[in-house]
């Protein structure tokens, strides 16, 4: 079966020959310890392109690859197989803490100034190794744009704006009375950080920050999809560590099944934070695991993200803003999932979004203007939409399968961007694709009932409010009071965006984490240099009497 125009073109009978690889496979074994260790098997990745072109083909051979015992196959060689990583058992598991716990205290004990050192040292490789951590990306599956723009968000992670700020929240001193007073964070020890599947390299690079802290950090690279993570952490991340003067050991990368590995994380007693991106009901229910093993639990669950778009906003940027909803069909956690828009503009915005939503087009993940991406289990999402239609909701564009070409077909890996209106603000949560973040590009514009504008502000606010999640919000408003409201009121979310992209990064400001279903019950923006550290105050006196301290007496 042939989706893409990419296919190579054979006469008729013969079978489509793939051109040949243009670079030497990749390889990563576990990095334990400063080194690289032997696993237990591999797994293999194809590249995603290959799906849209030969899905029989691609699909068959990365099964037959890990079930066979030749890694120096012929299979190997096949121009889809762009690269594969070691799989860690439980010996290897048990190493990388091993190795982590024996280097966190030599690496805490390094001056903050030198361990803050590490983020510019990352950022230049990030930047050095640009073209090559994109291609592998987008080999993986991400479109080509949409890893520009992680990459992007991490260069401005790591930018000298954000690391001064970061610098900041880790020391700051006073002077009182002749004494010198310290509030600064230490770090907690060795952190477990396990990646998510739909944005597996760029949520690694998040261990360079809580190494930055102090701590030692072993990272799962997803079984699924490893290689641009070991990628990452054994050419990036790794060599800018050592160049940091950190101790081997700092840093461990092992790929591995989830539910086995993180198991042996609990278990662990060398283990002390768990920083788990995931979904909010696995993510909750693993809280609980987390402190009933003495773990601190860091989480990064799921976004239902609304967008408030007022009377007065520039409704075509506003447009672009909410059109972010389909970016990877949907599929990244920190996209909008629900718009509300003022009565009075309603048509108009809905009219400015369709346009937008047309040009969001689907294919293969390495040409420039795909934004889309397949979405394997689609079931969900048609019974998503058919609920909201059943309720009384209006089909405004899209909810079809299409193939890579944008041709409808019952067939499609992809789904075309769908923009659904429903009429008044009560009952709306009642729709499960309001209530709930649902990861398809099937975005619910929600229009208030008429009402004077200062009812309208209150019943906005009370309805962002009472969403169960919490990671962003944004408004479009030209109206200082509105915003002003926005600012004070809005009380759930790690993020608050006014008149600028949804989804875009910004220095000092947070990329992720928030409130409720997105951060379990400590949630709030999440900084995970300051989420795996500490408070501690420390008072520093020379020639002062105790008894004068407490009682005042000389």
């Amino acid at each position: 079966m042939r989706f893409s125009p990419r296919s190579t073109t054979a006469p008729a009978g013969a079978a489509a020959v793939p051109p040949p690889r243009e670079r030497p496979l990749r390889s990563y074994s576990s990095y334990i310890g400063g080194r690289d260790v032997e696993g237990e098997g591999w797994v293999y990745t194809v590249s995603a392109g290959s799906l849209l072109e030969d899905v029989f083909t691609s699909i068959s051979l990365k099964r037959a690859l890990e079930r066979s015992p030749d890694p120096e196959s012929a299979a190997a060689r096949h121009p889809y197989v762009i690269g594969r990583v070691a799989m860690a058992g439980d010996a290897g598991v048990d190493a990388a803490l091993k190795a982590a716990s024996a280097a966190a205290p030599a690496w805490a004990a390094v001056p903050l100034e030198q361990r803050m050192a590490l983020g510019p040292l990352f950022r230049e490789r990030l930047l050095r190794h640009r073209a090559e951590l994109l291609d592998l990306m987008a080999a993986e599956g991400t479109p080509l744009r949409l890893a520009r723009w992680q990459l992007d968000g991490l260069l401005e992670l790591y930018g000298e704006e954000s690391c001064a700020w970061y610098r900041q929240c880790m020391h700051t001193e006073f002077r009182h009375a002749g004494r010198r007073l310290l509030v600064h964070r230490q770090p907690d020890g060795v952190v477990c950080l396990n990646p998510p599947q739909n944005a597996p390299a760029p949520s690694a690079a998040l261990a360079v920050l809580m190494l930055m802290a102090g701590n030692s950090v072993v990272v799962r690279a997803p079984r699924s999809i490893a290689l641009s993570t070991m990628y990452l952490l054994r050419e990036l991340a790794g060599p800018a560590l050592m160049e940091a003067g950190a101790p081997p050991g700092a840093l461990g990368a092992v790929c591995g099944n989830p539910g086995q590995m993180i198991t042996r994380w609990l278990d662990s007693p060398l283990v002390d934070d768990i920083f788990y991106v995931g979904g909010s009901e696995e993510g909750l229910r693993f809280q609980l695991r987390c402190i009933a093993a003495g773990k601190k639990p860091v989480l990064e669950l799921a976004g239902n993200d609304g967008i408030v778009v007022w009377k007065d906003a520039d409704l075509p940027y506003a447009a672009e803003a909410v059109a972010e909803a389909f970016y990877g069909s949907g599929q990244i956690c920190m996209v909008p999932n629900y718009v509300l828009a003022h009565p009075d503009i309603a048509d108009a915005l809905l009219a400015e979004v369709t346009a937008k939503a047309r040009d969001i087009r689907p294919g293969h993940p390495g040409d420039e203007d795909v934004l889309l991406t397949p979405v394997r289990r689609s079931e969900r999402f048609f019974a998503l939409l058919e609920e909201a239609l059943h309720a009384g909701a209006e089909l405004v564009c899209g909810g079809h399968r299409t193939e890579a070409d944008g041709t409808r077909s019952p067939t499609g890996v992809f789904l075309e961007p769908t923009v659904v209106r429903v009429d008044g603000l009560a009952g709306a949560r009642a729709l499960e694709m309001v209530r709930r973040e649902t990861f398809f590009p099937l975005l619910p514009v929600v229009v208030a009932e008429p009402a004077a504008d200062d009812v309208l502000l209150d019943r906005f606010l009370d309805f962002l409010n009472a969403n169960a999640y919490g990671l962003r919000n944004s408004l479009w408003t030209r109206h200082t009071a509105v915003v002003d409201a926005f600012v004070r009121r809005v009380g759930n979310g790690g993020l608050l965006k006014v008149n600028d992209s949804h989804i875009g990064f910004l220095p000092c400001l947070p990329s992720h984490g928030g409130t409720g279903l997105t951060g379990g019950v400590h949630g709030e923006a999440n900084y995970p240099m300051l989420t795996t550290s500490h408070l501690q105050g420390v008072g520093i006196s020379s020639g002062v009497s105790p008894r004068h301290a407490v009682f005042g007496e000389r």
